[in-house]
């Protein structure tokens, strides 16, 4: 599993009985999780006095009770130099993954070691986690996704990281039809980084199902790629996707066309209650060095 370590503003306090225990900053909330299997191990006091928890409701969706949170604040990932907004929101977001740090952490790398310039493009960019890393590593990001809010909280975490006048393209849009337009237009990308839902809708109300779409959608992409590319990051938050399917996605349309090396593996958290770590998704990487 590629842990992400480094956080200092986060921590995953504990879990147990579906919940996270969590510190965002000086606050702890307690969140719902579908990973969290095992039950009657609450021992940290904190997990009786939160400062908001999520409860799910029997009628379908949820809220947040018991809430003293401010309507948002600032975390940092010092590592890299990057300050994120946090806002709790519906079904138990709060604007970052903290678990995609150990994500950043690698494509920066390759991004500074590059010696060269370097465009990346982030489809289904949410809230910019992503696109502010690349950025601080030196690249120039095209920012794409379809939800308009989101891409404004991208601009405002560019922004909380010195990055307002960063070469940063916002584009709300739908992603597989700018990357057809973009096709079309002759614009390239030397890197891509991809993290769809697991289930959506289109603009046309066409549904969205990742384990249906992603072959098709990453082969799609992958032609934008410029004439020397440096990595293809691919996430996915699905149970029934693994980490080897993704990857035997992307060695079947890049390394077996461009060489380079492909990797795949779960990310997670670290807890501190127990020195285990908690998987929260999966990741394939394919990049030449």
């Amino acid at each position: 599993m590629w842990t992400a370590n480094n956080w200092q503003d986060y921590e995953l306090i504990d879990t147990s009985d579906g919940e996270r225990l969590e510190k965002w900053g000086k606050y702890i909330l307690v969140r719902p999780d579908p990973q969290i299997i095992w039950h009657g191990v609450k021992k940290n006091k904190l997990w009786s006095r939160p400062d908001a928890a999520y409860r799910r409701s029997s009628s379908g969706g949820g809220a947040w009770n018991a809430n003293k949170l401010p309507a948002d604040w600032k975390i940092s990932y010092e590592k890299l130099g990057l300050t994120f907004l946090i806002k709790p929101m519906g079904f138990k977001h709060t604007g970052l993954f903290p678990e995609q740090a150990v994500n950043w952490e690698w494509f920066s790398e390759l991004i500074k070691n590059a010696n060269r310039p370097i465009k990346v493009l982030n489809l289904f960019g949410y809230t910019g986690g992503a696109t502010v890393a690349a950025a601080k590593a030196g690249a120039s990001v095209c920012h794409v996704d379809a939800a308009k809010g989101m891409v404004a909280q991208a601009k405002e975490n560019a922004a909380l990281s010195g990055l307002s006048d960063a070469p940063i393209r916002y584009i709300v849009d739908d992603c597989k039809k700018f990357v057809e337009r973009e096709l079309r237009r002759g614009n390239r990308y030397d890197a891509v980084i991809m993290d769809p839902p697991s289930y959506g809708r289109g603009p046309s109300g066409e549904v969205w199902k990742l384990e249906e779409n992603i072959d098709s959608l990453i082969a799609l992409t992958v032609q934008v790629l410029s004439d020397k590319p440096l990595f293809f990051l691919v996430n996915s938050y699905t149970t029934g996707l693994s980490p080897s399917t993704m990857g035997y996605l992307l060695t079947l349309h890049l390394k077996s066309k461009l060489g380079g090396q492909v990797e795949s593996d779960e990310i997670g958290l670290p807890v501190n209650e127990t020195g285990a770590a908690l998987p929260c998704g999966s990741s394939s990487r394919w990049w030449i060095e």
